[in-house]
């Protein structure tokens, strides 16, 4: 009996529906962005890689926050800039005003807890960071995360 070879998805119809979907955030960002802001209760969580290409975090952040972080757009966010394939926004770290710049491809998860609307996102292959992190020095002392933007995890919000 021979053995059929499984068809070649040529057109890529699983990454088309990814960037699709990243048109959700980039509409929703869209509106966020307009003169009337967020509308209603509405807010964002938006996870994304920080050393994904094209992603402008400044080096203190990205110390913190070596490979991914969350921010949250709800009241206190500025300058949010919305362009064709990636976004930008002013936020405050400590009180010290921010701006962290990315490509849609970068985000992971998109979370809207008002009306509980997630999406998640397969990390494209050419995203996957292949440089290996440095081992932290024996003597240095963990870090404090009192001082800083606080980490969600959205494993609560999942469905299972």
């Amino acid at each position: 009996m021979a053995e059929e070879t499984p068809p070649v998805d040529e057109m890529h119809y699983e990454q088309l529906a990814q960037d699709a979907l990243r048109g959700v955030i980039r509409a929703a960002l869209e509106r966020a962005a307009g003169p009337d802001g967020i509308p209603g209760a509405h807010h964002f969580y938006i996870t994304f890689r920080t050393r994904a290409p094209g992603v402008s975090v400044p080096p203190d952040i990205l110390a913190k926050y070596p490979d991914e972080m969350t921010v949250v757009l709800q009241h206190q966010y500025w300058d949010l800039k919305v362009e064709p394939n990636r976004f930008s926004v002013m936020l405050k770290f400590g009180g010290m005003p921010k701006v962290l710049a990315m490509p849609y491809a970068a985000v992971t998860r998109f979370y809207d807890p008002s009306v509980q609307f997630l999406l998640q996102f397969e990390t494209p292959v050419e995203l996957e960071v292949a440089e290996e992190e440095p081992a932290p020095e024996p003597d240095s002392p963990p870090p404090s995360g009192d001082d800083g933007p606080k980490v969600v995890s959205l494993d609560q919000f999942r469905k299972k």
